[in-house]
């Protein structure tokens, strides 16, 4: 088994047993509910997100009602959370999905990519967390763990940014692609730690190269 290949084996049959399998936005699974997670989840912790997430849920559960409300009320319902510009964007967003989607999130990655706070790793993340779609993700969890499995840490930062989106595709598997996308970056959120790495844990230890 190649080494990208052991990377999806290993997390997928890792999550099974050590994963998170009951997080909000993992109960009900829509392109909005996973949306709204995600941007949530940039720079914020899930204990963090859980109860910003269940109220704004619970305020504006599709994106046509999002899209109406004042902004005043959607940054009053994400105050705390810090990153204020996460919240404006994703309110205009909404906006642009109902005046140019028909009040649905659009079905491929490139289209949401193109929308207000989303870019690249955010879309692929959607589209694979909500519709099991194929697609690399490169968030700072992912990112971390990449780095030291494979140790990416030499060249110029384009070159290690390059590097690092073709480990990405590379590990991502044909199949089972919510599951490993969840499981790559629980691992790094719970055990590929940016301080204090739990490496005895990590099902990737037999291969890591850090």
């Amino acid at each position: 088994m190649d080494h990208a290949a052991f990377v999806a084996h290993e997390l997928i049959a890792w999550h099974a047993r050590f994963g998170r399998h009951d997080l909000p936005w993992q109960r009900e699974t829509t392109p909005y509910r996973v949306w709204v997670s995600e941007i949530m989840l940039q720079q914020t912790q899930v204990a963090t997100v859980i109860g910003y997430f269940d109220r704004f849920m619970q305020r504006f559960p599709t994106v046509a009602e999002l899209a109406a409300a004042p902004l005043d009320e959607v940054l009053h319902l994400w105050s705390g959370l810090g990153y204020y510009s996460r919240a404006r964007n994703l309110h205009r967003a909404a906006q642009l999905v109902v005046a140019e989607h028909g009040g649905e999130l659009p079905a491929s990655a490139e289209a949401l990519a193109n929308l207000p706070g989303i870019g690249r790793s955010t879309a692929a993340a959607i589209r694979a967390l909500a519709a099991n779609e194929r697609g690399a993700i490169l968030d700072g969890n992912v990112r971390r763990v990449l780095s030291r499995v494979f140790l990416v840490g030499t060249g110029t930062e384009r070159e290690r940014e390059k590097k690092l989106w073709q480990l990405a595709d590379d590990c991502t598997p044909q199949e089972n692609v919510a599951t490993y996308t969840q499981a790559i970056m629980d691992l790094g959120a719970t055990v590929c730690l940016r301080r204090r790495p739990l490496c005895p844990g990590c099902p990737l230890n037999a291969r890591c190269g850090a």
